[in-house]
């Protein structure tokens, strides 16, 4: 069959809500290829902490848009959708359907919407900002919007506490500097058929359970020892958005004797909880805008299954 926008299935959900085991099972049946909507997937070398697809699951189905930048490096929903649309054109150009995966939210909507010449309020992003002024200072912060982009930097005080914000979120957010997001005209929607699958707990409690479950794994198998190799290896510090990836910050500040083990236990799973809400909050804000996603309940006694038999349906409507 013939189309005239070619489909591309998109698999979008919280954190430890089976997106992974979904988007193998099918690729078991479907002739799909994988591209990650992940911000913390991007990283090298990142991989207890990120809950990485074993080397057993990435061998199962082709992968894209994993380990591809440095942890020193900053990646922005910018350069995702460039990625992803250049990824999604050469798995059309084989004949397969690019399958979409991920919990990271802002690149779906960038990859949908396109990115206007500035991005909205990221209200994640800018407590995270207003946490790090609290510890250190504005002029800190100013100093670190200074090091990302000197020219806006040398246009601010070092005590303009809302337009410091606003520049730091949208570098961050970006990954340019502001006079080239300004200038930066709206990018057309893509030649692509969408279509997106939703997870969501209709129980919160038992995804959170998960979660917590989750971390204990990810202690467990040595995110601490990952940490340490990350650090010895790496020019690192907490301000890179590498390292504020939910897990890492808790675990480098634990490191540093800021707090014991049960305390990253907490803040570690109280994080990820908070990720689950953010990316929650976005679904309920797609479900408003975006009349084609499907979604699915991932307590599902058989997710898999389901969200198979929702992908196999799309497609042969599309």
């Amino acid at each position: 069959m013939k189309f005239a926008h070619p489909p591309a299935l998109l698999l979008l959900g919280p954190t430890a809500s089976g997106k992974t085991a979904c988007a193998l099972a099918i690729a078991e049946v479907l002739p799909v290829e994988i591209v990650s909507v992940d911000s913390a997937l991007v990283y090298r070398d990142m991989d207890i902490g990120t809950a990485k697809p074993s080397p057993a699951e990435l061998a199962a189905c082709p992968h894209h848009l994993i380990d591809i930048v440095s942890p020193e490096e900053a990646y922005s929903a910018a350069r995702f959708r460039t990625d992803a649309l250049r990824v999604m054109d050469g798995i059309a150009a084989r004949g397969r359907i690019p399958l979409l995966v991920g919990g990271t939210m802002l690149y779906f909507k960038a990859l949908r919407e396109g990115l206007s010449e500035l991005p909205a309020a990221d209200a994640a992003l800018r407590a995270d900002i207003d946490r790090a002024a609290a510890a250190r200072g504005w002029p800190a912060v100013h100093a670190e919007l200074a090091a990302l982009d000197p020219d806006a930097a040398a246009r601010l005080e070092p005590t303009d506490a809302q337009r410091i914000q606003r520049a730091l979120e949208i570098v961050r957010l970006t990954g340019r500097p502001l006079a080239e997001s300004y200038a930066r005209r709206e990018m057309a929607p893509p030649p692509w058929r969408l279509l997106p699958i939703a997870l969501a707990p209709s129980t919160r409690s038992i995804l959170h359970a998960r979660i917590a479950q989750r971390f204990e794994h990810m202690l467990a198998a040595g995110l601490l020892d990952e940490v340490r190799h990350l650090r010895a290896r790496y020019r690192l510090d907490l301000g890179m958005p590498s390292m504020r990836c939910v897990g890492y910050r808790q675990a480098w500040e634990h490191l540093d004797g800021l707090y014991d083990i049960d305390t990253l236990r907490f803040k570690g799973i109280a994080a990820t909880r908070q990720l689950a809400k953010r990316q929650l909050t976005w679904q309920r804000q797609f479900r408003e805008t975006w009349p084609e996603l499907v979604e699915i309940d991932c307590l599902h006694s058989d997710l898999s299954g389901a969200v198979l038999d929702t992908a196999r349906n799309m497609l042969a409507q599309a």
